[in-house]
């Protein structure tokens, strides 16, 4: 099952479930417009929301894995997740979201009990960064610290994204500090990463790997940069006295309502774009170690990505547990989705 079918990233990952020759069920909360996808692509569907467990549960009856692609995550994820434990549905999302990865690593043990994989983050967020993550610590066991950074060339964002973003905004950013979860200003560092295709400036944000790249590794600290500009990083740390605001409901409600007219790249884009990657690791007295990794564009990765995972789980090649994604598929899964080494 895909749930969210109805949204832009759900409709790629379901295109490609067809195009691979799967006939999945789509699902989302509105009959309508899940109906309609679902009608083009000659697929069975369901509908209904997350707010009643009993219901939700039923709904993935005889449901063997479910592809989970309705954010924002924080929201979504954790009934979801509930109901997957009660109905032995193996789980995975394409969240990108700290608090949700913490959280969903967190049920481990009643994976394990229930006999079910839970693998959030199967998308760009964060298979090729988790993947180049265990890669650096494979060649630097020891590390203390791990950068992770990503440029984007010639692609753009999704309406679901912008609302995930404003969701979180007011709390600013987010590093790894010896092995815990710290908060920090918005834009709090800001570097030139030698990314393979030329250095670009860069920025910290509170990215997942925050989150799975300590429970792939176990480097104590993680900071993770996303390719910007000078300009827009000053923009952003002047926008900083004004960010707690927006932890008012309406206001941020009022703003994704604005997002939400937003669409996601076109075809063109997916083909065209491409996603650079760079990770470092480093500790006292030793040169750093560095690599550098290139994708498709992000959702076009995310849409690969999302049914080779599940196609890996639904063969039985996954134990029972939560699991990040190199922890489930291996260091070389980005590579099999076809990243490259630059």
């Amino acid at each position: 099952m895909i749930y969210g079918a109805n949204g832009y990233t759900g409709q790629l990952v379901a295109r490609e479930a067809v195009r691979r020759g799967h006939k999945p069920i789509l699902a989302a909360r509105s009959a309508q417009s899940i109906e309609s996808i679902a009608r083009e692509l000659s697929l069975p569907s369901r509908a209904f929301s997350l707010g009643d467990n009993d219901a939700l549960a039923g709904n993935l009856e005889g449901v063997s894995a479910i592809v989970h692609c309705a954010g924002p995550f924080v929201h979504t994820s954790a009934p979801m997740v509930d109901a997957c434990v009660r109905s032995k549905t193996h789980y995975l999302d394409i969240t990108g979201e700290i608090a949700v990865f913490e959280a969903v690593i967190r049920r481990g043990d009643d994976a394990k009990q229930a006999g079910i994989a839970l693998v959030p983050g199967v998308g760009f967020d964060v298979v090729p960064s988790d993947c180049l993550a265990a890669l650096l610590a494979e060649k630097m066991p020891d590390a203390t610290d791990l950068e992770l950074a990503f440029h984007s060339k010639g692609g753009g964002l999704s309406r679901g994204t912008l609302l995930t973003m404003i969701e979180g905004i007011h709390e600013g950013g987010a590093i790894r500090a010896e092995g815990r979860i710290v908060r920090v200003p918005v834009a709090w560092q800001a570097k030139e990463i030698p990314f393979d295709c030329g250095a670009h400036h860069a920025v910290t944000i509170p990215w997942g790997d925050v989150s799975t790249a300590w429970h792939t590794t176990r480097i104590p600290n993680i900071r993770v940069f996303a390719g910007s500009s000078p300009r827009a990083t000053a923009r952003l740390r002047r926008l900083r006295p004004l960010l707690p605001i927006l932890g008012f409901t309406p206001l941020r409600r009022l703003l994704q309502l604005a997002a939400g007219r937003r669409q996601g790249p076109d075809a063109d884009v997916r083909a065209r774009a491409s996603m650079h990657l760079w990770g470092q690791v480093s500790k006292p007295g030793a040169e750093p170690i560095a690599m550098t990794m290139r994708t498709a564009e992000g959702y076009r990765f995310t849409a690969e990505s999302a049914v080779s995972s599940v196609e890996r789980v639904i063969a039985g090649t996954v134990p029972p547990g939560a699991w990040t994604p190199s922890r489930a598929f291996g260091a070389g899964f980005a590579e099999s989705v076809g990243a490259t080494f630059t």
